[in-house]
């Protein structure tokens, strides 16, 4: 392969050339992915257990029916940045989505901040959503008259459930991700069928009366919570509501959380056929489908029971029970427990090709680009992230951070938002499978929007997501600006080739 890569002296201003990155798809990852592969990749991480409990705890607590409204802005905002997405992924559908993006638009430094952004993102989620599994098993086994040791499970300290759950996908991941790819497709399949249980029993007992009650009087959000602890955007305003329309807003930017994932969609175009077009329909397909998912069982909850009898534990199963659909209790701990599974399979995924996107480019160790047997996938950098994400999950307070998950997300949103902006400027003339509509007015909705939710986000959160970035930027100092595949001292002495991959005998 030729380089077209140009080394400068300073990191600052060092941009892999559009050309170089469209290039790297022929690194040696194999072509495994299909549109419809996509769809189910992105059904896999956006639908997890929250689809049983975020609608009920946001109607019961800040929204009412008004809820319903909360997930259609929620899914307005995230389809902003989805076809944002869509136009650098079909411009460079490579495996480090909008840290390849970041890296041809803004250049190295603010690539690197993106690739750590999404570190802390994927990493952090995969540790929570392995715990959250471990209490959802737990929980399942307990509803069917299994009793599980405190061992197995249990919210703080170690436990093997969660050991399990990491071991296994991990190293499916990182051996054959055909075989994963084909274990996804039964568990999105079986984890929809359950939803539309879900559905079909609770429209049964819809009342339209429920709904109705819509209280439109704002009440004052009574919180113990100190400063650190408040909204950013609750500290601004002085005071904030629960209910009305100030309500329905509020509960917006937790509903957002549900449609997060979508964009690791886009760490899979290196492996997919005819990345350029089919990406971009596959995610947005996903969103799309998620979406309407979410609201339909919002629609059957608050249908169910009115809002003012939803419990904040378990409130889609409590609903079953209040209209005597006891069964309907396991079919959900069931549907719960696969879809926690492929939330993490995926974000393993995603993960990997972040991970290995940068070590391709020299910011982090070249070993983590190793591709390893005849499937030729990353099983090096599979394997450190598994072995991280265990340690978080084990031993760290990973359940309390949930939020730096969405700061992470929403950041790099933020970020490949503007890219399309300054890219229709900077390169007008390169090939696009897919244009955002209305440039640049879509893209500066999709910047305001996504800085909304970031606005309603603790206090706490932004320091630690700073601290992370402080971090960040030391070990970029120390490692990834002398070892970039960019730096004078690299460039002039070797080209970048494509990582070499081991073949079994």
């Amino acid at each position: 392969m030729t380089s077209v890569r140009q080394p400068t002296s300073t990191s600052v201003l060092r941009r892999m050339p559009a050309t170089e990155a469209t290039v790297l798809r022929t690194a040696g990852l194999r072509e495994i992915y299909t549109r419809n592969d996509l769809i189910v990749l992105g059904l896999g991480v956006m639908i997890g257990a929250g689809i049983f409990s975020i609608a009920g705890r946001q109607a019961a607590s800040m929204a009412g029916p008004g809820v319903i409204l909360s997930f259609m802005i929620a899914g307005i905002t995230s389809l902003l940045a989805a076809i944002c997405y869509a136009e650098l992924c079909s411009t460079m559908p490579v495996s480090g989505s909008a840290y390849t993006y970041t890296y041809v638009i803004f250049g190295e430094v603010w690539a690197w901040i993106i690739g750590w952004s999404l570190i802390l993102e994927m990493e952090l989620a995969a540790a929570v959503v392995a715990r959250v599994w471990s209490l959802y098993f737990a929980q399942m086994l307990t509803e069917l008259g299994v009793t599980v040791p405190a061992l197995l499970s249990r919210p703080e300290g170690f436990d093997l459930f969660t050991l399990l759950i990491l071991t296994t996908l991990t190293g499916i991941v990182a051996f054959n991700a055909k075989v994963g790819l084909r274990a996804l497709w039964v568990m999105v399949s079986a984890k929809l069928v359950g939803i539309s249980a879900v559905i079909i029993i609770g429209s049964l007992h819809f009342n339209a009366g429920n709904i109705a009650q819509i209280p439109v009087d704002p009440a004052p959000l009574v919180t113990d919570a100190d400063t650190l602890h408040s909204t950013v955007f609750g500290l601004l305003i002085g005071e904030t509501h629960a209910f009305g329309w100030f309500g329905i807003l509020a509960a917006t930017p937790a509903i957002a959380f549900a449609y997060l994932g979508f964009d690791i969609v886009t760490t899979a175009a290196e492996e997919t056929k005819d990345a350029t077009r089919t990406v971009p329909q596959g995610m947005i397909r996903a969103l799309a489908t998620a979406t309407v998912i979410y609201i339909a069982v919002a629609v059957v909850m608050i249908g169910m029971v009115t809002y003012s009898k939803i419990t904040q534990g378990a409130p889609l199963a409590d609903a079953f029970r209040l209209v005597g659909e006891t069964f309907m209790v396991h079919v959900i701990n069931i549907t719960a427990v696969l879809g926690l599974t492929t939330v993490v399979f995926v974000l393993l995924v995603g993960q990997t090709r972040v991970v290995f996107a940068m070590a391709r480019d020299g910011l982090l160790p070249t070993q983590l680009a190793r591709l390893s047997g005849s499937h030729r996938t990353p099983a090096t950098a599979t394997l450190v992230i598994g072995a991280i994400a265990i340690l978080l999950a084990e031993f760290g307070p990973v359940l309390t951070l949930e939020q730096l998950v969405v700061i992470g997300t929403l950041f790099a949103f933020m970020i490949v938002s503007a890219g399309v902006i300054s890219m229709r400027r900077s390169m007008p003339d390169l090939p696009r499978g897919f244009k955002v509509p209305g440039s640049p007015l879509v893209p500066a909705l999709s910047i305001v929007a996504t800085l909304w939710l970031m606005l309603n986000l603790q206090v706490i959160t932004w320091l630690y997501f700073v601290l992370w970035m402080a971090v960040g930027v030391l070990v970029y100092q120390l490692y990834g600006r002398r070892h970039s595949a960019l730096a004078p001292t690299i460039g002039r002495h070797r080209r970048p080739q494509p990582p070499k991959h081991q073949t079994r005998t």
